[in-house]
């Protein structure tokens, strides 16, 4: 599979700006290296056609058009579901990774893959880690100079370094995707990898993470030294959090472990960041997506400001409850060899949700279930004397009559004409509502919740 154009759908292109005649260009070769004669028939008919018309710019006669500051930004995606292939690499390249990778390494891998899929209805965010030791096939991958990669069976994380052979990120974004495309059928619609540094500018630009950490941390490899607790990360002590995988209270040492970890990672950054209003407030979103943009590398579209503010504006009344991540379904083969295996049918049925823009929490609930009848909400006497539906009946209207009384200055027995009548549970439940404004934490809010 090729991940650069597609006349049906959106697919992922390169981290490579083109003009748009030139993007045309390339939708049309392609095509005709697929479709052959047809194609190139169909072409030169409809240059024919075009030829006939008679055409005139008057773009330059017309008033300019003042873009209104104030405007809401536009969602481009609206209405669609996105899946967003959210990358981690290790690349050593450039002074700062060096620094903070440590070692002379070369070539790229990337031990964090992650498919960030966001509902049509901006509802849901649900994220799925890909093991990088899951043992897969590996798809042959397209380079930008028309070479071609071999296909092979092996750790999931060799498609970034095949793809990454030349240094270029987006090639190596691509070869992933396509693998993936061909493991799942899901269709990447856009990447984002973050390498060291620039995983530390995002943490930064949110002034730190708040975390759970749940018991004290040593590692000599990842240069971390925690103490059990809540806290706030900066960026340099989240980055080892998140690549930490030997050493003291840092589990059985596996890539699975630390996938656990990132994920809590991502989750709080993702609550900090709604709670700070990132997403309503424009002045603290516009310098937060100037954050992201120099710390990942992105295809053309999501690399779009007004892309990307768009999108984020779009989730602007999401839901944290409603965030949810999992690790495809995996086990140990019995070659006992550091491989996993994806477990079947569940990796299977999982990937198949996604592709349905269905849910894949089990616990997610969409508001639409009807609320319990009043019987089922009281219940009958327990052993302890609990209230008898009856009872509880009769000191509600009690109650409701009393009030009723001193807001109206009119007897309790004698309720106003003009009263509606009570809607019943299925009348009052029929049309889920969603708060315009969900209930958002603070940094405070989150270290408080720690257990």
């Amino acid at each position: 599979m090729t991940v650069e154009v597609t006349p049906t759908s959106r697919r992922l292109r390169h981290a490579t700006r083109v003009p748009a005649h030139r993007t045309l260009g390339a939708i049309l070769a392609v095509l005709a290296a697929v479709t052959g004669f047809g194609l190139v028939f169909v072409e030169t008919s409809l240059d024919r056609i075009d030829d006939g018309f008679t055409t005139h710019d008057i773009s330059a006669l017309l008033p300019a058009v003042t873009e209104d500051p104030d405007a809401e930004p536009v969602d481009p995606s609206s209405g669609e579901s996105i899946d967003i292939l959210l990358l981690g690499s290790d690349t050593r390249i450039g002074d700062d990774n060096q620094a903070l990778g440590g070692g002379d390494v070369d070539g790229m891998r990337n031990d964090t893959t992650i498919i960030a899929h966001i509902s049509a209805d901006r509802q849901r965010i649900e994220l799925v880690s890909i093991p990088r030791d899951s043992r897969v096939r590996i798809s042959e991958c397209r380079m930008l100079d028309g070479s071609l990669t071999s296909a092979t069976t092996g750790k999931f994380n060799i498609a970034f370094a095949n793809g990454g052979q030349n240094g270029n990120v987006g090639e190596a974004a691509a070869c992933v995707a396509s693998t993936i495309y061909d493991l799942t059928g899901i269709r990447i619609d856009h990447y984002a990898v973050v390498d060291f540094a620039g995983f530390i500018g995002m943490v930064d630009a949110l002034d730190g993470v708040p975390m759970c950490i749940p018991n004290d941390v040593y590692s000599v490899k990842a240069n971390l030294d925690l103490k059990a607790g809540a806290q706030v990360l900066d960026g340099e002590t989240a980055l080892a959090w998140a690549r930490a995988r030997t050493g003291e209270g840092l589990g059985d040492g596996t890539d699975l472990m630390r996938i656990e970890r990132q994920q809590e990672l991502l989750t709080n950054m993702a609550r900090k960041a709604l709670g700070l209003n990132m997403l309503t407030d424009a002045t603290k979103g516009t310098a937060f997506v100037n954050a992201l943009a120099q710390s990942l590398t992105m295809d053309p579209e999501l690399g779009d400001s007004h892309y990307l503010l768009g999108l984020a504006w779009s989730l602007r009344n999401f839901d944290t409850k409603n965030l949810y991540m999992t690790t495809t379904p995996w086990h140990y083969p019995t070659d006992n060899n550091g491989d996993v295996v994806w477990t079947e049918p569940d990796a299977t049925e999982l990937w198949a949700r996604l592709l349905a823009d269905e849910p894949i929490d089990p616990d997610y609930d969409d508001g639409s279930a009807p609320e319990p009848s009043a019987t089922e909400a009281t219940g009958s006497a327990d052993a302890d004397g609990a209230a008898t539906p009856s009872e509880t009946t009769d000191a509600t209207e009690d109650t409701t009559e009393e009030a009723t009384a001193e807001a109206t200055d009119e007897p309790a027995d004698e309720p106003s004409e003009t009263a509606d009548p009570e809607p019943s549970a299925t009348e009052s439940t029929s049309t889920p509502t969603v708060s315009s404004t969900p209930e958002r934490e603070t940094e405070q809010d989150i270290l408080n919740s720690c257990g």
